[in-house]
């Protein structure tokens, strides 16, 4: 399968660990592009669609009843081609900026480096769920999983893992950005709230020229 990059709207991929910034960023740059005059559909992963928030209660949940690895992979791919046909697709089609809160590289990072499972096994998978469609550009806002951890308030299933999963899943990201720098920015996300939002900015503008902006 061919990888997917829509020659309208723009979908933009925010990533990386726990404690990132990534909800924060994203709700700056949808006011920022609000402004410029631009539709923008932010949406998030495990989420974004009626099916999608269920899937997230059931791996996020501390109390899910949810055990098996690859059932956990096969829910996460559930909820991406939900996402993807009756959302992501749709609103680039008409030529909106899409900002996503994770897509398939947070799966081939958390279900894959930071499982038992083998990313060359998953990602077909999370591909054939998603039609390989790929974000023209993805940010990633890396932060040491200490840092990023103690951010979080009421740990959800996955924040609970151990250190050295985190630490698993902050370098597979890192090689992912490293491997198609053409896509991918990483962003220090430790920075002040301002400077990082400067930074998200810069990654996704070039990209614009093929969003629609409203009359």
């Amino acid at each position: 399968m061919a990888a997917l990059f829509t020659d309208t709207g723009v979908f933009v991929a925010l990533e990386g660990g726990e404690g990132g910034g990534k909800s924060t960023q994203a709700e700056l740059l949808r006011t920022w592009l609000q402004g410029s005059g631009h539709e923008v559909v932010l949406t998030r992963e495990p989420g974004g669609t009626p099916l999608g928030e269920r899937v997230r209660e059931l791996v996020l949940s501390p109390d899910s009843p949810l055990t098996s690895h690859r059932a956990e992979a096969l829910l996460y791919a559930a909820d991406k081609a939900e996402h993807v046909d009756t959302l992501v697709l749709p609103a680039l089609a008409r030529g909106a900026v899409v900002i996503t809160d994770r897509y398939v590289d947070s799966t081939l990072a958390y279900q894959g480096a930071g499982r038992d499972i083998s990313v060359a096994e998953l990602e077909p998978v999370a591909r054939w769920a998603t039609r390989d469609l790929r974000p023209h550009v993805t940010v990633v806002l890396d932060v040491d999983p200490v840092t990023g951890l103690g951010r979080a308030g009421d740990p959800d299933r996955i924040e609970r893992e151990p250190a050295a999963f985190h630490a698993r899943v902050r370098q597979h990201f890192l090689e992912l950005a490293a491997a198609d720098p053409g896509h991918y920015v990483v962003v220090d996300g430790s920075g002040t709230r301002e400077h990082v939002h400067a930074a998200v900015r810069a990654a996704v503008e070039p990209w614009l020229s093929q969003a629609a902006v409203s009359a």
